[in-house]
């Protein structure tokens, strides 16, 4: 069997990272739905103008056009061996719709890496960042502070933060993330899918979590 794993988490949770990291290690393609939507709006495809339409009227894009994109990308060459899943699926009715496009290929999802971290940490990982304007240098006030505050160190440039970083943006997008994604979790848990991981450990650690579950699982490509 190919392997299809599902990273959830909220934003800043750093589940896009372990994505990163697993394709690597497993040689697995990365099937992130921000990027899906971004490739598909840029190339002007039929699915993008589709979703564009709706986010013109400034309405959510339907389940039945993101997973069309999702499942038109793990039919591609390259998803062969399996795929990790980031930022899909967000809602019950995605979830049921990729077990039976998986199904009808006698696939099926084999886990899914749930990334924990308090709010508080949610709060100061997403609302630190800064970016400079000259070039979208990015910094944190914790993690990659600037040698001047305020000041870019590459170009000098002022510093600013995005809407989407401010605290009070962030605290409604964790509260959003963890009120959509609480029937998921409930959903694979009573699968025997779910594994909750501490985010809040160094990256590597995550990692390392991670592979030795799947490891100890017996969980792997074919």
């Amino acid at each position: 069997m190919a392997l299809y794993l599902i990273m959830l988490g909220a934003p800043g949770a750093g589940k896009g990272t372990q994505a990163d990291l697993l394709c690597r290690e497993y040689g697995l393609a990365k099937v992130a739905s921000g990027e899906l939507f971004r490739e598909h709006l840029q190339q002007e495809t039929e699915l993008g103008r589709l979703a564009k339409s709706y986010m013109d009227r400034g309405e959510l894009v339907p389940d039945g056009v993101t997973i069309q994109m999702v499942t038109e990308r793990l039919s591609r060459p390259d998803a062969a061996r399996g795929a990790v899943l980031d930022g899909f699926p967000r809602t019950l009715n995605q979830a049921e719709a990729l077990d039976r496009f998986l199904a009808g290929r006698g696939e099926a999802i084999r886990r899914v890496f749930y990334i924990q971290v308090s709010a508080q940490e949610l709060l100061e990982r997403l609302s630190g960042r800064w970016l400079c304007r000259a070039a979208q240098h990015a910094y944190h006030v914790r993690n990659h502070p600037p040698k001047v505050a305020g000041v870019c160190d590459i170009d000098g440039s002022p510093l600013y933060q995005r809407d989407d970083d401010k605290p009070e943006t962030v605290q409604r997008r964790i509260q959003v993330y963890l009120e959509q994604t609480a029937p998921l979790v409930d959903y694979y848990r009573k699968r025997g899918l779910l594994v909750a991981i501490n985010g809040e450990k160094p990256i590597e650690a995550v990692f390392a979590e991670i592979r030795g579950h799947l490891a100890s699982a017996d969980v792997g490509p074919g």
